[in-house]
């Protein structure tokens, strides 16, 4: 989406301030605005100031661009905003907004160390790693180099959360599903939300033709933000594939369901779900991930005060985590301290970046939590698969 497609609608929003509270309008749930408390810094702030900018009312400076920047692009603004009818491409116009800003010389610093890395020949991720190709994990889990699956790894699982990785690994494994691993680049999550959008088909285009070289008609991934991006950014950059996508909780929900899948021992803990916005408000799944733990014997699932469309963001979207690190953890900080209030012991989560946002909170805080990913809970049981 480029600026240019939503001048029609931009103007709609009145600035009625709903997009800064939960529903029940009890306690703002915009990160933003809940930090500096000022109308800018709320979604209507935003678009007003895009709306600025538009029309030649507004100049571009470096404040006014981290203003942009300072948004983790959560969505929730989407969620309880009342009365604008075209209210579901507020985030994206922040987006379009945001590589308004590139292309004017106007991106902040930080956020640009993800472009640099993400291109660079030697690493193709965000993360300044020399690049994987997959070949020695191939080799140690005795994967074939043509499958029906791709198991799409992500880079914060790859280079960051190798336990999670390495905990769906095995998961695949042990339920006998025909999978494999490509040579992967950044599935482009991170530069897209930081609207440095430049080579972002030309990496989309790669990564579908190396899903397209093993014969997988399905891809599996345990990154929320790699699943939107597939997902969802791949239609908007006009980026055909022909495999089916599936979140690591869509597939043992459907395991589980088709009677393929069985746990045979107990996880005897409190548990709470932290919806990642990247799976939650931007892909519609709430309620998959829910079905998952409490099938799990032993379990006690309990749920935060803020939770589904409503969750409060783990803070390292958006570019927020490169941006505004301290930030990033604060605000992932007043998550776990409700989290605290249900009594759990265990944050769970089914993304890699919110599990790597909420760790850095919680050893900072030193707030006693275990954080772990679901797909790691399930690495933890015995499981029975039951072949039909």
């Amino acid at each position: 989406m480029a600026l240019d497609d939503v001048k029609h609608i931009i103007h709609r929003c009145f600035r009625c301030g709903y997009c800064k509270f939960t529903h029940s309008y009890s306690e703002f749930n915009c990160p933003s605005y809940n930090k500096h408390r000022f109308e800018t810094y709320s979604a209507g702030g935003r678009i007003w100031l895009i709306f600025g900018l538009m029309n030649n009312e507004l100049q571009w400076s470096d404040n006014l661009a981290n203003i942009l920047y300072a948004c983790s692009t959560c969505g929730n603004c989407v969620e309880n905003c009342r009365f604008v009818k075209f209210n579901e491409f507020w985030v994206d116009i922040i987006e379009a907004a945001r590589a308004e800003a590139v292309k004017n010389g106007f991106c902040p610093e930080k956020q640009k160390n993800l472009l640099e890395r993400t291109t660079n020949p030697e690493m193709f991720n965000p993360y300044a790693e020399p690049n994987s190709d997959n070949e020695e994990l191939k080799k140690e889990y005795n994967l074939p180099d043509k499958a029906e699956w791709v198991y799409f790894i992500g880079c914060t699982s790859n280079y960051r959360q190798k336990n999670l990785r390495d905990s769906t690994l095995r998961f695949l494994k042990k339920a006998k599903i025909d999978f494999t691993l490509i040579d992967e680049y950044c599935c482009c999550s991170p530069i897209i939300r930081t609207g440095q959008i430049s080579p972002v088909k030309d990496f989309m285009n790669y990564n579908v033709g190396k899903i397209k070289e093993v014969g997988a008609t399905k891809v599996i991934t345990s990154c929320a933000g790699c699943y939107r991006t597939l997902k969802n950014d791949f239609e908007k950059f006009g980026v055909e594939y022909d495999f089916k996508l599936y979140h690591t909780a869509e597939l043992v929900k459907q395991l589980l369901d088709e009677g393929k899948l069985k746990f045979k021992s107990n996880y005897d803990k409190t548990v709470t779900y932290h919806d990642p916005c990247h799976l939650g408000r931007h892909s519609g799944i709430y309620e998959i991930p829910r079905e998952v733990y409490k099938k799990i014997p032993g379990i006690n699932f309990v749920e935060m005060k803020r939770n589904r469309e409503n969750a409060y963001c783990c803070g390292a979207g958006g570019g927020v985590k490169i941006g505004f690190p301290d930030w990033a953890v604060e605000i992932s900080k007043e998550r776990l301290e409700e989290a605290k209030e249900t009594g759990a012991t265990v944050v769970s989560s089914t993304c890699p970046f919110c599990r790597t946002n909420l760790s850095d909170a919680n050893d900072k805080f030193d707030l006693g939590f275990e954080v772990i990913d679901l797909i790691e809970i399930l690495d933890k049981l015995d499981l029975e698969i039951i072949e039909t």
